[in-house]
């Protein structure tokens, strides 16, 4: 058996050539090569192979029966080798991808529009959408998910991240809670109230408890659950505030009974991003993903200022 490392492979194209033309001046013509140079490659063809390939006959050269067999298998092989080394294309009508992605609740603000115009315009691809954990980079890099969405202030150097869009904070609290006539909540009076926390993240923080700890701070959790749509039915009737994205609260129908201002200023607003792994730059169907994404997010509305 030849190892391929030891096969020079700029003698398939003249080996295909000569075994076509069957002449050696013609197919020095069809391989862009000279005739000398053509006359060298068919030697050591004929040393590598140990077959003279071609043999003369009164009516012009003939295959010999190996030669005809590679060129069978040349017939074959070359098509693909062309198809491996040729540009990528990515056709979203006909891949048939698989992407996986992971987030928070909060990608329910974009997420239903992505969708779509994945399946819209990449009718054959499979999307897995999982939820948020605590070793979710972690998957990224071993190549578990694709794509996170995500929304920390710190940096991730692993990873190659980019900003998507950015949504102010806003109070839920109910009608009849003692600040609910204010026009807004002061930091101290956010401070002093018992707040509904989202733990949508494990054990890590979440982007308010990341904001007040930036100022020295710390609210009080009177209630914690795991989902946005949970605490907003927790709230009427209570003391409680629950504290989120006005674009996630604009997905969540909130009760009649529930009034809803702006948090206090002093709590920045929530930037949103997707992060996924450089080994995934240059992949085309990644790349028509991560483009589908921006261009949902860039059509996005602006939230309704409370």
């Amino acid at each position: 058996m030849v190892h391929i490392e030891r096969v020079d492979l700029n003698l398939l194209a003249p080996l295909a050539a000569l075994l076509e033309e069957r002449h050696v001046s013609r197919a020095a013509e069809v391989a862009g090569m000279s005739q000398p140079a053509m006359s060298r490659a068919f030697q050591r063809l004929r040393d590598t192979l140990g077959d003279e390939l071609l043999v003369r006959t009164p009516g012009g050269y003939r295959l010999t029966p190996r030669a005809e067999r590679v060129q069978r298998q040349l017939r074959a092989v070359l098509p693909r080798l062309e198809s491996l080394f040729a540009p990528e294309r990515f056709d979203p009508a006909e891949a048939a991808e698989t992407f996986r992605v992971a987030g928070t609740d909060f990608t329910q603000v974009f997420a239903p529009a992505v969708f779509q115009r994945v399946f819209r315009e990449s009718p054959r691809s499979t999307l897995h959408f999982r939820t948020w954990h605590d070793a979710i980079y972690e998957d990224l890099d071993r190549g578990v998910v694709d794509l996170v969405f995500f929304a920390r202030s710190t940096p991730l150097p692993a990873l190659h991240t980019e900003h998507l869009l950015d949504d102010r904070f806003v109070c839920v609290l109910s009608a009849d809670h003692p600040l609910a006539e204010h026009p807004a909540i002061a930091l101290e009076e956010y401070l002093d109230a018992t707040h509904v926390i989202v733990g949508t993240i494990g054990e890590r923080q979440t982007a308010i408890e990341q904001r007040l700890e930036d100022l020295g701070e710390h609210r009080r959790a009177g209630l914690t659950v795991p989902y946005h749509s949970l605490a907003l039915r927790s709230v009427p009737g209570t003391r409680l505030i629950l504290t989120l994205p006005g674009r996630l609260l604009a997905e969540q129908h909130p009760d009649p009974g529930v009034r809803i201002l702006p948090a206090p200023e002093e709590i920045r607003p929530l930037g949103y991003q997707m992060a996924w792994h450089p080994r995934l730059d240059d992949d085309l169907g990644q790349r028509w993903l991560r483009n589908a994404i921006r261009a949902v997010t860039s059509e996005l509305p602006e939230p309704t200022r409370h």
